[in-house]
């Protein structure tokens, strides 16, 4: 009995050590929507659920300690509905962050992003203007841009080396225009039309040498938003199955010594108790 009670207040424990890795992972991706991401709502799901197993947690271990069969059975009952909340928020993560990717440049270190290369409901939640500008004043706060700044020696960063950057996907989205343009190289975030050329793409045109402005409005801004934002939750989503993978396995050892547990309190024949069942003491009083 004492031994089926330290193990489920064991494996509450552990539990409650997996509700911090989520909680982690939900402020983790909350720090990123205040200076690099900017969408500031994705990461309170996982919040919310890395904070329920964290009090489920607590509620199994109080009732391991001191054998309160409804906390126990409120622990079990919550954990299920938690377990298929995770496993909604993953399958979620990944249906809305499924589509488009960076496409590679001949001869540069970085990648383009393009907005039709990305569709679905995050896409359409990006594009909406209204929601636009919230995101976009939010990258010009952060000045993600004039921190691309580099210099070697004292002398700036050249054309040829910035171009084997490896840029992140807001650098390259929304600090500089499409390499398509065919733009002259002044620095990071500084460029100017080349000979009258300025191609075919939009993006040309939105590009500003204004450095409030630069390529905020340009489509391949809002591509960059999508694609930082797959990198952000498919490196959350990874941790997230691995601890649902654990929480399954705490899960369904922690019902079975629960019930272990009724069947010894309920004198079911298990163990030594079968035993002594089966064979009576002969001495009578």
């Amino acid at each position: 009995m004492r031994t089926t009670n330290h193990m489920i207040g064991l494996l509450n424990f552990l539990t409650f050590l997996l509700s911090v890795v989520i909680l982690g992972g939900g402020i983790w991706l909350s720090s990123r929507a205040n200076s690099t991401d900017c969408l500031k709502f994705l990461q309170w799901p996982l919040i919310v659920i890395g904070a329920s197993i964290m009090v489920v947690s607590l509620a199994g271990i109080a009732g391991s300690c001191y054998r309160n069969t409804f906390l126990m059975w409120l622990y079990l009952f919550a954990m299920f509905f938690i377990i298929c909340a995770l496993i909604g928020f993953i399958i979620f993560a990944y249906a809305v962050t499924d589509k488009g990717s960076g496409r590679t440049v001949m001869g540069k270190g970085y990648l383009e992003y393009y907005l039709q290369d990305y569709s679905g409901w995050l896409k359409d939640r990006v594009v909406d203007d209204k929601y636009w500008a919230k995101i976009s004043s939010c990258i010009r706060d952060s000045k993600v841009c004039s921190k691309m700044g580099r210099s070697f020696n004292g002398a700036s960063e050249t054309y040829d080396m910035f171009s084997m950057r490896k840029l992140s996907p807001i650098e390259s989205g929304c600090c500089k225009p499409p390499t398509d343009c065919g733009f002259v190289y002044v620095n990071e975030t500084l460029w100017t039309p080349g000979g009258g050329f300025a191609g075919t793409d939009p993006d040309c045109s939105k590009y500003s040498t204004d450095q409030r402005q630069l390529c905020y409005q340009c489509d391949s801004c809002r591509a960059g938003v999508l694609g930082s934002l797959k990198k952000s939750w498919r490196k959350v989503s990874v941790i997230n199955i691995v601890v649902l993978i654990l929480l399954v396995i705490f899960y369904v050892i922690g019902c079975a010594a629960f019930r272990n547990n009724k069947k010894i309190d309920n004198d079911e024949p298990y163990g030594e108790a079968r035993m002594t069942k089966e064979r009576p003491s002969r001495i009578q009083l």
